[in-house]
């Protein structure tokens, strides 16, 4: 049976990503075994300390609520409350590269969109993201150490594939955050994202990956 990859191609403070999650989640229970699934952190934001303007704090509220209203999606608006936003995703970005490590990543997204979504903590600061990975690590059962996380967080190697990942993104897809791409006989296929219907998603995949 021929290997094939899925990209998926996210950024851990996307809020439609955090739609999709149910979704997702039930597309990778779905997939046969000879697709392997390889996150992309695509970076939404580059590092800022400038306070988020707020017309686009309220444009990003309006997306939110677009989202609650077509997916049944839960928010904690208390975030634009207790918060000083900032349009700053790289840092997320580079906590779920650093959870990789350790093969992680998929606790550390979770981790990180139930801060930012429901928990209103702002994972745009170092501060929460070092908390959100300390609480990873005490949940792992001794698989996660937070001091490799640290050391590695800061690291020369991350910042690199922080960049290549970025790179990568932006090769495979356009559509933005999530996309997911299917490669397969050497050729790269644009997966429509369906924010309702896992199954159909994976019935197209398998389609598109015996053609």
């Amino acid at each position: 049976m021929e290997n094939i990859t899925l990209y998926y191609i996210y950024d851990p403070m996307c809020s439609w990503c955090w739609g999709y999650r149910p979704v997702w989640d039930e597309i990778q229970k779905l997939l046969p075994t000879n697709i392997t699934i390889e996150y992309v952190a695509g970076g939404l934001a580059p590092d800022s300390k400038k306070t988020m303007p707020n017309e686009q704090q309220l444009a990003i509220q309006q997306h939110w609520r677009t989202i609650e209203k077509r997916l049944g999606t839960e928010f904690n608006f208390d975030f634009w409350l207790q918060n000083t936003p900032r349009r700053s995703t790289y840092d997320a970005c580079r906590t779920v590269i650093a959870a990789s490590y350790q093969a992680q990543h998929i606790q550390m997204i979770d981790a990180i969109q139930r801060a930012y979504y429901l928990r209103a903590m702002n994972p745009s600061d170092e501060s929460v993201l070092y908390k959100v990975a300390k609480e990873v690590a005490e949940q792992s059962n001794g698989e996660f150490s937070y001091e490799k996380f640290v050391e590695d967080f800061t690291s020369d190697e991350l910042e690199r594939e922080l960049t290549k990942q970025i790179e990568q993104a932006r090769t495979l897809s356009s559509q933005g955050f999530p996309s997911l791409v299917l490669s397969v006989k050497n050729k790269m296929i644009q997966i429509p994202v369906d924010y309702l219907n896992a199954t159909a998603t994976c019935q197209l995949i398998e389609r598109v990956s015996e053609s």
